[in-house]
């Protein structure tokens, strides 16, 4: 037996269907009028719409899920410049429209100084990269804007600004640890074995003796040689190695950042803090002694010590500190990786190097290097860790989001002569493996690992390894040098 739909039934799929036909039609004349406003707009500004990279598919997804793949593969800066190249390969800024929003990537430097120094009132960094990092690193200056942003920076950056920073007997002790790690053979070679991991471990250690007054010791737990007040620093490295790992994915999705699941992320990130707020407990409990290290005499520069003078707050000082910890974690150690990566497949380069350090530095492995301003005079040198730079592109990508309607000066048009209208809210993201592949910016052989290509090179806004501006890297110049320990010459 039938039954016939019921009134009160009829009148709410009646009601049901007039909303939806009421909210497509409300979007079609959003969407028309918003295109009008923008077209209005563009004129008004003289500015041209950037050349559009389109999706293969009819949802608009198909850059997004190729994207993630690559990224999955460890091909996603190659992925970049591969998809820009569909466009054209002198189109170097498009925009690519994903589901119900857009965004634009540039590889124009021209663009990156605008965004970065000239318009930079203009553009911050997105929420999007402060929800990846927000779970391991919290509030920050890396993850916060607008006047928090000039809190964590006004707390940091005057420690940065020191001489006493410039430690090399901490790096040198780091160097020796990590020398015993390196087994040597009878025969006066180790066995085979892969230098990436060891140099994060080297890092991690320095950073954290840097940062806290004491290191976490991961070299030496990894060798089973000792442990630092019971802080297991293997297990730490490897927690943290994880959480960057995942915070890499979260970034990557973009808006689409919370499809993934937290458990394992929240797992890590307990673990990391669980060390860190023992880590800055013990230094500021240390220093309430009345025979601290600084009293005795024998004072060195512990950034916690800085920081703790300006603020008592634990959530702080371990944000700001751990904020600091992954800039010289990561970007260190992927570096020291890579530069002995290229020295190992361009022996001319490498012996070239060891005659220049030798003959700089001399031959006896007592001999030691008095300060950081010997290293940089070592020209050769800094040609080689900006080539290798260059090429990897440590930070592959950066990014940025409109605050306000504004504009970019370049990449309009059909020859990307012309501004290009940015309305508010549009994210801008900034391939830097991209730019610094650039053939007709770098030549024929861009991608080729030639350190002689910075002779008398003068460097501008196509390189930016530690970014620009006002966000610049505040760490430059403490973490680059110390890429050599001060007894240089025992490397080669």
């Amino acid at each position: 037996m039938l039954r016939l739909p019921t009134l009160s039934s009829r009148i709410v799929a009646i009601g049901l269907t007039f909303t939806l036909f009421t909210l497509i039609i409300y979007k079609v004349i959003s969407s028309k009028l918003a295109t009008a406003r923008y077209k209005a707009e563009l004129a008004r500004r003289g500015c041209a719409p950037a050349p559009t990279l389109r999706s293969n598919n009819l949802l608009g997804t198909s850059r997004l899920k190729e994207s993630i793949k690559a990224t999955k593969e460890d091909r996603g800066p190659q992925y970049v410049v591969s998809a820009m190249n569909e466009v054209g390969t002198n189109i170097h800024t498009v925009r690519v429209p994903i589901l119900d929003y857009e965004l634009l990537v540039t590889r124009d430097p021209e663009n990156v100084k605008a965004m970065f120094s000239t318009q930079s009132a203009d553009y911050d960094i997105s929420a999007t990269r402060s929800n990846a990092f927000m779970p391991l690193l919290g509030e920050g200056i890396f993850t916060s804007r607008g006047t928090q942003w000039k809190h964590s920076r006004a707390l940091v950056r005057p420690q940065f600004s020191r001489e006493e920073i410039s430690n090399l007997d901490l790096v040198e002790r780091h160097v020796q640890t990590l020398l015993r790690v390196l087994k040597v053979g009878k025969e006066g070679w180790t066995e085979t074995l892969d230098l990436q991991p060891l140099f994060f471990y080297f890092t991690l250690d320095t950073a954290t003796e840097f940062l806290y007054g004491q290191s976490v010791h991961s070299q030496a737990a990894i060798a089973g040689l000792e442990k630092s007040g019971g802080i297991d620093g293997a297990e730490f490295s490897r927690h943290f190695g994880a959480a960057k790992h995942l915070v890499d994915k979260r970034g990557a999705l973009g808006k689409f950042y919370w499809v993934m699941p937290m458990k394992k992320m929240n797992a890590h990130c307990r673990e990391i803090h669980k060390v860190i707020d023992r880590l800055i407990e013990d230094r500021l409990r240390g220093k309430k002694d009345a025979l601290s290290l600084e009293e005795k005499g024998n004072r060195k520069f512990v950034l916690l010590d800085e920081l703790a003078k300006e603020t008592q707050n634990p959530l702080e000082l371990r944000n700001e500190t751990l904020h600091t910890l992954m800039a010289g974690r990561d970007p260190t150690g992927a570096l020291l990786g890579w530069v002995w990566y290229f020295l190992a497949r361009h022996p001319q380069t490498f012996m070239k190097l060891r005659e220049i350090v030798l003959a700089q530095f001399g031959k006896s492995t007592t001999s030691v290097i008095d300060d950081f301003a010997q290293l940089r005079r070592c020209e050769y040198l800094q040609w080689v860790m900006y080539e290798v730079l260059r090429i990897i592109a440590v930070i592959p990508m950066n990014e940025r989001v409109a605050l306000r309607d504004t504009t970019l000066p370049r990449g309009g048009g059909e020859d990307g002569s012309k501004p290009i209208f940015v309305r508010e809210g549009i994210q801008i993201l900034i391939p830097l493996y991209a730019i610094q592949h650039r053939p007709d910016i770098w030549g024929e052989d861009a991608e080729d690992f030639r350190p002689e290509r910075w002779q008398g090179r003068k460097i501008g806004w196509e390189w930016i390894p530690f970014g620009g501006g006002a966000r610049k890297c505040l760490g430059r110049k403490f973490h680059f040098p110390t890429s050599l320990t001060k007894n240089a010459n025992r490397m080669f």
